[in-house]
């Protein structure tokens, strides 16, 4: 984990991101989610409403909550659901501290740490697609979107434990420069592998922080970084990146 952001400052995030989403989503829960085929902005806070309980519940049982999701109530406001959600995962999370256990599916990280960073950056990626739906736009964060980065290549992409081969990748690299942090990606048959750059990759990307991460997430196009070598191997990366994150 890099070490740009602390355990306060996860909860801060998570805190302003899901005050934000709501503020935006009110006034236009019946429009159409671009990132999230098939979703309304309504289906949008439900769906992150659901993710805070969740966690809340992988914390308090210490397992995984089964069976998942339960029948939640039928007339439920999704609205208030996400407001009181939100509101009682912050509490846990200051009531436990990050190194209290918690399950999660990260078999190197129990704790609920690493869920406060998961959650910091779920609601802002989610936060970006209500604004996106509803023709709003605020910033990212550069120290999130630096530690976005490197969760979504190393904990989703290169711990992806999905057995089923993607025939496509046979070893190429690509370096991803943002915020001052590389990340070399090979993309292997059967597997990813992340580390520091040490030279031999067939391609580089680069950018500002917010729209690297926008970018790995399929929230923002390739066209606004910066990118030499093969152009195949980022959608290469992409593609696999898709699957590991589906």
């Amino acid at each position: 984990m890099l070490d740009l952001i602390d355990f306060t400052s996860y909860l801060d995030h998570v805190r302003a991101d899901g005050e934000r989403l709501i503020l935006v989503a009110r006034d236009c829960l019946d429009a159409p989610v671009p990132p999230c085929p098939g979703w309304t902005v309504q289906d949008l806070v439900t769906h992150v409403a659901e993710v805070y309980e969740h966690k809340l519940a992988c914390t308090l049982l210490q397992r995984q909550p089964d069976p998942w999701p339960p029948q939640w109530a039928a007339q439920r406001d999704p609205l208030e659901w996400f407001v009181d959600a939100h509101q009682r995962l912050l509490a846990l999370f200051t009531e436990c501290g990050p190194l209290a256990p918690s399950h999660t599916w990260w078999p190197g990280d129990q704790t609920v740490g690493f869920w406060a960073r998961r959650m910091a950056q779920e609601t802002v990626i989610h936060r970006i697609d209500a604004e996106l739906s509803c023709g709003q736009s605020s910033p990212i964060a550069p120290e999130l979107a630096v530690d976005g980065v490197d969760e979504v290549l190393v904990v989703f992409l290169a711990g992806d434990w999905s057995e089923a081969p993607f025939d496509e990748c046979q070893g190429q690299s690509v370096v991803v420069r943002t915020g001052g942090r590389a990340w070399e990606v090979q993309l292997l048959r059967g597997a990813v592998s992340v580390s520091q750059p040490h030279g031999g990759e067939v391609a580089e990307v680069s950018g500002e922080p917010a729209a690297v991460l926008l970018w790995l997430w399929g929230r923002g196009p390739l066209r606004e970084l910066r990118h030499s070598g093969d152009s195949a191997v980022p959608a290469l990366l992409r593609d696999r990146l898709r699957l590991a994150t589906q």
